[in-house]
């Protein structure tokens, strides 16, 4: 399974990690002022962050499955790559400013 798996992919995986504890952290601190709050626009932040952590915990479960799509094209596991970090930047920011 994992030795199936390119260093592009193995990149996307890093970055899906990363991608689940920033979600995790948003998730937290949107779901506290929630409860503090009561404001509809923290419970849909909170629930995007958890739609999005469950994605990419599933992504993670997918890049490991030996009936990924990704396995045998190096041009769409870089493009995979490149969307995680794309995403992780983003996440960072984002994660940045809500704990701020």
């Amino acid at each position: 399974m994992a030795g199936l798996m390119g260093p592009w992919l193995l990149v996307a995986t890093v970055l899906s990690g990363v991608n689940v504890v920033l979600l995790a952290v948003l998730t937290g601190v949107w779901v506290r002022n929630y409860r503090t709050f009561g404001s509809e626009m923290t419970a849909g932040l909170a629930a995007f962050a958890a739609a999005m952590l469950l994605e990419n915990a599933l992504a993670i479960y997918f890049f490991f499955s030996t009936g990924m799509l990704y396995v045998g094209d190096p041009t769409v596991q870089q493009a995979v790559a490149a969307l995680r970090a794309l995403q992780t930047v983003a996440l960072a920011f984002l994660t940045y400013v809500t704990v701020k």
